[in-house]
C-alpha cells in the first residue's frame, strides 16, 4: 500500500495534518488530522508499507499488544481508503 503521491504529510505547532497537493486539491477538499501514532504510519505508508510492517512499526514505537496494534493499522488503512488517499 502506499499513499498516493499528492498527500503530504506535515507538522504545525504539536499537530500532524495530511494536506493535499497538486490534482488532489481539487478532489480533495480539507485536510486530514493525525495523532503521533497516525503519522507514524503515514509516514510508512508513503515509502509503500504493507501492513505487517506498519503492525511492527507501532509495537516498536509503543507500549501496545499486537493484537491491538494490528487493530489499529486496520482501521488506519480503512480510514485512509475512506478518504481515497491511498493507491
Amino acid at each position: 500500500m502506499k499513499v498516493k503521491k499528492d498527500f503530504l504529510l506535515r507538522k504545525i505547532a504539536e499537530s500532524y495534518v495530511v494536506v493535499p497537493v497538486g490534482s488532489a486539491v481539487v478532489d480533495f477538499s480539507g485536510l486530514i488530522n493525525l495523532n503521533a501514532s497516525g503519522a507514524l504510519l503515514f509516514e510508512k505508508l508513503q515509502n509503500g508499507a504493507e501492513e505487517n510492517e506498519l503492525v511492527e512499526a507501532l509495537l516498536s514505537e509503543y507500549n501496545v499488544s499486537e493484537d491491538v496494534a494490528r487493530a489499529d493499522v486496520r482501521k488506519f488503512i480503512e480510514k485512509a481508503k475512506d478518504a481515497d488517499i491511498l493507491e
